[in-house]
């Protein structure tokens, strides 16, 4: 059998997610992988077929995603020779992790593809939403179209959503707690964080940043680049998580069973989605309408934070239904 499975590269959860699934995806045929957009900081240890431009959003640095530089990186005539390229007919199985290139090029060409995300349960009217402008929810149902959807959520809210893809390196982590907090805003310039952290300064912050390529402190905070192992390491050792409303980051601190704080990325409707979707859970939310972070970080801080949340170890089992289900 063989299976091409195509990755949305803006941002780190696709690629993570995709690290958990590909060995899996490999025991049932042979495995090519599409990775189309930028602004990933995780790699794929498996060679890749195919490396597309792609429509990438661009992160900003004022807690939202930078429209004027998405806009500049958008190239349509590449995206249409792409996607017209795309040897479709060889595959026996195509799954999709939003990633628009492939996913237009299915729809157009009249092949079965499956959405494979977290973004794929957003096609079930009972996840959580708030109220929204009507561009925003076209956005994520026509940006990769599916035939089949199989999703990922904090909860199975409907009968194609599973929980989430924990990786392996998440699960075999030894937790233990220093007292220190982990912190990853990608949306966020380190002269707008560090100043507000300082204020907290009975707390040590270990801050992740993709906005610097050297290590630094200032004080109770210390700013490194993004590195995934250093990363896991300060997260299973942390008290508790701050970070953005992406999926796979907070639903692998809620595993860990850290203190979690969210902050969504304005303009970045998946976000806003799964923050509401948290605060629904109980779970702080720092919402774009708020301007003053430092109560609501210094509250988080000094308020302890308990929950329960089983994420049972079922994505092979998710992987062998699908093939088994959708192969031609």
């Amino acid at each position: 059998m063989k299976i091409l499975y195509a990755i949305q590269g803006t941002g780190n959860g696709h690629i993570s997610r995709a690290r958990e699934i590909v060995p899996l995806l490999q025991q049932h045929g042979d495995v090519e992988l599409l990775i189309s957009g930028t602004q990933a900081d995780v790699k794929l240890s498996q060679q890749v077929a195919y490396q597309l431009h792609g429509f990438s959003f661009i992160f900003g640095k004022k807690g939202g995603v930078d429209h004027y530089e998405t806009w500049k990186s958008m190239n349509l005539p590449r995206f249409v020779k792409d996607m017209r390229q795309l040897p479709l007919k060889n595959y026996d199985l195509i799954l999709n992790d939003f990633e628009p290139v492939t996913a237009w090029a299915c729809k157009l060409k009249g092949v079965e593809s499956i959405g494979l995300s977290h973004q794929a349960s957003f096609q079930s009217k009972k996840v959580p939403k708030p109220k929204s402008i009507d561009w925003a929810q076209l956005v994520m149902k026509y940006y990769a179209p599916s035939t089949h959807y199989v999703g990922f959520h904090f909860k199975e809210y409907d009968d194609f959503i599973h929980t989430p893809v924990i990786r392996s390196e998440i699960r075999n982590l030894q937790t233990s707690n220093l007292g220190h907090y982990t912190v990853y805003l990608p949306a966020i310039a380190d002269e707008m964080l560090v100043p507000i952290l300082q204020q907290i300064p009975h707390v040590q912050w270990q801050v992740f940043s993709k906005h610097t390529k050297t290590s630094f402190t200032a004080g109770n905070v210390q700013v490194r680049p993004v590195n995934n192992e250093q990363f896991n390491l300060s997260m299973a050792s942390c008290e508790g998580l701050f970070t953005g409303g992406g999926f796979e980051g907070p639903a692998e601190a809620l595993f860990l069973g850290k203190k979690l704080l969210v902050v969504p990325m304005k303009f970045q409707y998946e976000q806003q989605c799964n923050a509401y979707a948290l605060q629904e859970m109980g779970l702080p939310v720092i919402w774009g309408s708020n301007k003053n972070w430092l109560p609501v970080i210094q509250k988080w801080v000094l308020e302890p934070q308990t929950h329960q949340f089983n994420f049972p170890d079922e994505t092979a089992e998710v992987i062998e239904k699908v093939v088994n289900q959708f192969a031609r």
